[in-house]
């Protein structure tokens, strides 16, 4: 008797210690259609990430994936610190960060998604809407500092430019120092909001004001076309040329964002360290597939994995 109870609880032990070995080796129970995951996301592309989720989740209700919007240096460190295994970010991870993740066995992978277009707004009564690229990085870096002293709006009596972006710790900022000040260094006068939106309703009610925002805070969601924007505000027309005209100048629409006319664009990538088939990866999918790719041209992006149709227009 005492020999039966003795192998009866040596079964049980080793069924127990079996169990708890696969739990800690297999923690997760979602799958690339259910379950919960989080991502990370730069708050200057919460328009385009939010509608994604919506129809993602709304074709796979038993799938919940919730967004913290972060800073870029916070929104890559805690990829790093594998605090977030999915982020979206304006750059694919360097050389050096890939290594960090693979000495913690994780293998990452990164999914081009989008060409995003850097809008330049103007206010309703600001009626000087072209600018060439020479001109904008003068204004970045302080050379110039009014309205009346860009090329083509002598006339201009707005005064000082006001120029304005989401937060001091954005991708965007980065944007600036990188593409259009290369690395000068950027004037004093420029001014930092809280986000995105606030860049928006400040230069609806600044007439000096330039803002500095992604495009799909922008793209006016009725127009199919992709040709219109916001009616709050002006999107300006931006030249390579140094004396800019409406012929060589150009709009951030999905059609020169591809054909590379407009200057000012950066690609987007979804950042995954988790590849095991789980939630995270279904998401990577579904943005990559044509589903949403089609929800990234209506955003006003160019998809990076689908075609954009360039439409051409004759007046009547």
């Amino acid at each position: 008797m005492r020999n039966i109870i003795l192998t009866l609880l040596s079964v049980i032990f080793l069924a127990f210690y079996t169990v708890s070995c696969n739990n800690n080796r297999v923690t997760r129970t979602d799958t690339e259609t259910s379950g919960s995951a989080k991502m990370g996301a730069d708050e200057s592309f919460a328009p385009i990430v939010e509608e994604e989720l919506a129809v993602f989740t709304g074709l796979n209700p038993e799938a919940s994936i919730t967004v913290e919007y972060l800073d870029e240096p916070d929104l890559l460190k805690a990829l790093l610190d594998d605090s977030l295994q999915l982020v979206m970010a304006v750059r694919d991870l360097t050389d050096s960060e890939k290594r960090f993740i693979k000495q913690r066995k994780q293998t990452p992978r990164s999914q081009r998604i989008a060409v995003d277009g850097i809008a330049l707004i103007i206010n309703r009564e600001n009626k000087d809407s072209l600018i060439s690229t020479a001109d904008l990085t003068k204004i970045m870096t302080g050379e110039i500092a009014k309205w009346n002293e860009i090329t083509n709006a002598e006339k201009s009596k707005l005064g000082d430019i006001q120029v304005v972006f989401d937060n001091p710790r954005s991708s965007m900022l980065r944007y600036i120092n990188d593409s259009i000040a290369r690395g000068a260094q950027l004037s004093d006068k420029l001014s930092a909001l809280k986000n995105d939106r606030e860049v928006l309703d400040y230069v609806a009610r600044t007439p000096n004001a330039l803002g500095v925002i992604g495009v799909n805070w922008v793209s006016n969601p009725g127009d199919s076309l992709k040709l219109t924007f916001s009616n709050t505000i002006r999107v300006m027309w931006v030249s390579r040329s140094e004396e800019p005209t409406l012929d060589n100048s150009y709009q951030p629409i999905p059609a020169y964002l591809r054909t590379g006319d407009y200057a000012l664009t950066r690609d987007l990538y979804l950042i995954i360290t988790d590849v095991r088939g789980g939630l995270p990866s279904g998401f990577v999918k579904f943005f990559a597939g044509d589903a949403g790719q089609r929800i990234v041209y209506r955003a006003g992006l160019v998809p990076a994995t689908a075609p954009t149709r360039l439409i051409s227009i004759q007046e009547m």
